[in-house]
């Protein structure tokens, strides 16, 4: 026996729902030389002062080093979480107490607790048709049913989730939570619509499901009229995550969770378990952006960016695509989302596509199912409009062909 096979009889059970190696293999095709990457849904950090950060860095290692590069409170900072509900108030969360936030490791940390906390092997998530594909990461290791509820172009549809409901209570299911992003979904890039917002907290309500609000692109939005976040309403039955990493910068991964009372304590015991605490070095040069720089001003800055981008990603698409295929036209957020015609399996185009010098997501990576997926995601946060231009041009041939 060699070592190897010998210590593959010590995995735990989870080790064998890990996600494939499908979303390593893109990224490191997406490295290749010359090739235009639509894959990577990555913020523009480039617009940042960063000089001036170099400087507010180093006064913070010189002035506060002993705090700065030493252990912190599990909770976070008491400025940065009194800072975080100023940022939610732009949301329509008005009501945010700091001591019902909890600073995270990024968002997904915050949604890796939610579920070790609430959900045991063989419970059920709900989610949208099409999801964040680190979520479904989480679901899997904790050994969670995952189960879609259909969508369109407004959203989540508040009678399929009744109905879906209804469908795995009578085979006696167990349903946790509903885990939706509302604004510019990734990866459809569709916004739930304002109407549907409280019917769907209202039908988990009924049914006591908790709804898991993801909210990382919210104040991205260059077209159309704010919208309420879902939380704003309902403190008690929504759990609300969001992230820095889209708003400053992902490298510090910083997000936070705003947790009703009631489930706090839970929350930061399980997630202290994990991590211990946030850096107490990125939390404090997070807090010197938000207080020493014209932070929303940079934030116009980057939300007129991304609608450049936007456009010329839906400029590029309908000058280029074959007939039959369609895409979203996103209010804000860094996707849109094709659909093409019949059958076609668009993780089978991968390796055509890289040929042609241009990658993207395949639909079956942001879905809980098994089946193949005639649908695609192209980020365009990353790339100027030129080569946003290029590499659709490059993919629509491929596209063509079929």
């Amino acid at each position: 026996m060699s070592v190897r096979s010998h210590h593959t009889e010590l995995w735990a059970r989870r080790a064998a729902c890990t996600p494939s190696t499908a979303v390593r293999e893109i990224f490191a095709a997406a490295a290749r030389p010359g090739i235009i990457s639509l894959a990577g849904g990555n913020p523009d950090v480039g617009s940042l002062p960063l000089a001036a950060l170099g400087e507010t860095s180093a006064a913070i290692i010189a002035g506060q080093g002993s705090q700065a590069l030493q252990y912190g409170a599990g909770q976070g900072t008491e400025e940065l979480r009194s800072q975080i509900c100023s940022i939610m108030s732009l949301e329509g969360i008005t009501d945010a107490d700091p001591d019902d936030v909890s600073v995270t490791i990024g968002s997904q940390f915050g949604l890796d607790t939610v579920t070790k906390i609430l959900c045991d092997p063989g419970d059920t998530v709900l989610t949208d048709d099409a999801t964040y594909m680190g979520a479904l990461g989480t679901f899997s290791v904790y050994e969670v049913d995952v189960q879609p509820v259909l969508t369109d172009s407004d959203g989540l549809i508040p009678e399929a989730l009744q109905e879906r409901i209804h469908a795995l209570r009578r085979v006696g299911k167990r349903i946790k939570f509903l885990y939706t992003i509302p604004n510019f979904n990734n990866p459809t890039g569709v916004t739930l619509s304002l109407e549907r917002r409280q019917q769907v907290v209202d039908i988990c309500r009924d049914a006591n499901i908790l709804v898991v609000e993801d909210n990382p692109y919210g104040l991205l939005r260059y077209r159309g009229d704010a919208l309420p976040a879902m939380r704003a309403a309902n403190p008690l039955d929504v759990i609300y995550l969001s992230s820095f990493s889209k708003i400053f910068a992902p490298g510090l991964r910083l997000g936070w969770a705003l947790v009703p009372p009631h489930l706090k304590q839970r929350f930061l015991i399980i997630g202290e378990s994990s991590t211990l605490c946030p850096p107490a070095f990125n939390q404090m040069l997070t807090s010197a952006y938000l207080r020493d720089y014209d932070w929303q001003g940079q934030l116009n800055v980057s939300r007129a960016a991304y609608r450049l981008r936007s456009d010329a990603a839906l400029a590029a698409l309908s000058e280029t695509m074959p007939d039959g295929v369609t895409w979203t036209r996103p209010e804000g957020g860094f996707f849109t989302w094709l659909t093409l015609p019949g059958s076609v399996d668009t993780q089978a185009l991968i390796t055509t596509a890289v040929d042609a010098g241009v990658v993207y997501f395949p639909g079956a990576a942001f879905s809980p199912t098994t089946a193949p997926s005639q649908k695609l995601r192209l980020a365009f946060s990353a790339l100027s409009p030129d080569l946003i231009t290029e590499g659709i041009h490059r993919l629509a041939p491929v596209l063509a062909r079929l």
